[in-house]
């Protein structure tokens, strides 16, 4: 009969091994903690009621007032605070505006009233980095600006609305529907709106939206200069020239506001939502889209675009209108929304 050695050690045997190696690391666990850095939330830089005091913040509250649809409200985010309004009658039906790019709730002033006047509930806010709204030191993609609308809405105590986004945030709405469909009332309107855009993101686009160069303010000077030549462009003292002048004026005054600018040029939801529309498209969700003949932002072709990623998308055309649609043809575009959402 061949006999195998035993090498087998007993239970408790391996209890003293295994507490061999466990007392000294539950030794060293503290010296381990006290080397690493203390958790904390991202910096974030104030928005505008936080600015200095002078001229150019002057003439910021003339053409953008704290006020501006009614007292407002800030909700503290977990990446900063949020500067919101809700107006309109306690038993409206609710609509959401989500503003685009670079210009903050101003854009939806003239449409908001519009429908506040046909008995909607409306809540308008500042997207993170624009306007009043803290500039929380991240990355402006997509789940920031879909986080921040789902938090704002249970701030507010709000489980359903109705979404209407501009330009980019046409693409937030597309994404934002996608993501919490159970927070949408079933439909939702995309004007000119930005996140299918089929640009190159070119080698001089990146230089100019990297950290080193937008903390250096190059960017910023740039593009100051840019909405110059478009403000000569525009009437002076109209609401579209005046939404073009609180561009420059928060690039000078919101220290949070180029990077912002930059980061969602680089990983926001301008582009790469052709997914967030298809599901939307794949849906229940009722789709309306506005846009002007000669946008040449956000050009009319992609109505084309997103009438194929959404079918079920009706369209009102508006003539002669170029981006800026919501501020120079207000009353259709709120008739169009006060329709489609009623």
């Amino acid at each position: 009969m061949v006999r195998y050695l035993d090498t087998s050690l007993p239970p408790l045997s391996l209890g003293f091994i295994a507490l061999g190696f466990l007392v000294p690391a539950l030794i060293s666990l503290p010296v381990v903690l006290n080397s690493l850095p203390t958790p904390s939330k991202p910096k974030r830089k104030p928005g505008l009621k936080a600015a200095p005091e002078g001229p150019l913040k002057d003439r910021a509250l003339d053409i953008y007032p704290e006020d501006i649809h009614g007292p407002g409200a800030y909700a503290e985010l977990p990446l900063g605070k949020v500067k919101y309004w809700i107006i309109g009658p306690e038993d409206g039906a609710r609509v959401t505006l989500i503003h685009g790019f670079s210009i903050p709730s101003f854009v939806f002033t003239d449409v908001a009233k519009h429908l506040v006047s046909q008995g909607f509930r409306v809540l308008l806010y500042d997207l993170y980095g624009r306007g009043y709204s803290d500039a929380p030191d991240t990355t402006y993609d997509g789940t920031l600006y879909i986080t921040q609308v789902a938090l704002l809405l249970q701030h507010v105590g709000w489980d359903k609305t109705y979404v209407a986004g501009l330009s980019m945030g046409g693409g937030i709405t597309g994404a934002f529907a996608a993501t919490f469909p159970n927070l949408v009332n079933g439909k939702i309107a995309v004007i000119a709106s930005a996140g299918a855009m089929q640009t190159t993101f070119t080698i001089s686009q990146r230089i100019m939206t990297s950290p080193l160069v937008v903390s250096s303010g190059v960017s910023g000077l740039l593009s100051k200069g840019v909405q110059a030549r478009r403000f000569k462009a525009q009437k002076a003292g109209t609401p579209a020239a005046q939404s073009v002048e609180l561009v420059g004026i928060q690039m000078a005054l919101l220290p949070g506001y180029p990077w912002a600018l930059a980061s969602s040029v680089r990983y926001g939801p301008l582009r790469g939502e052709e997914e967030s529309f298809a599901k939307v498209g794949a849906s229940d969700i009722k789709v309306l889209m506005i846009w002007g003949t000669e946008d040449s932002t956000v050009p009319f072709r992609y109505t084309g675009v997103l009438q194929k990623l959404m079918p079920q998308a009706e369209l009102v055309t508006v003539e002669g209108a170029e981006h800026d649609v919501t501020i120079t043809h207000a009353e259709v575009v709120g008739a169009a929304l006060a329709k489609f959402f009623s």
